[in-house]
């Protein structure tokens, strides 16, 4: 079960990684899976940035730094479900993608900080 657990982490912390690499080689690809679109060259620094550079990082720590990195970006992925589902209910952000972006950060999130 252990072998398995971190087998998931690993696998949670390269999709991460591969999140922010797609943002990062192609920008315009992010409106597809977080409904942003970058407005000139400056919304596309910042995708390729935010969503590209500190996702890539956030994925790779954990293959480097070990149990506590994956806690981390477990946290990470937890406090990101809650905004979310404080966006949902308040927002009225009921789209199935940002449903699907939920459930997938809560599982991320629970495997990372177990």
């Amino acid at each position: 079960m252990n072998d398995i657990l971190t087998v998931l982490k690993i696998i949670a912390a390269l999709a991460t990684a591969a999140t922010g690499l797609l943002a990062f080689v192609k920008p315009a690809a992010t409106y597809g899976f977080i409904g942003l679109n970058a407005n000139g060259a400056r919304g596309v620094s910042e995708i390729r940035a935010i969503f590209g550079g500190l996702f890539i990082a956030l994925g790779l720590a954990p293959l480097f730094l070990g149990a506590t990195a994956y806690q981390v970006l477990g946290i990470g992925y937890l406090a990101i479900a809650v905004a979310r589902a404080f966006s949902i209910v308040f927002d009225q952000s009921y789209a199935q993608s940002n449903i699907i972006s939920l459930v997938i950060e809560i599982i991320l999130g629970a495997i990372l900080v177990i």
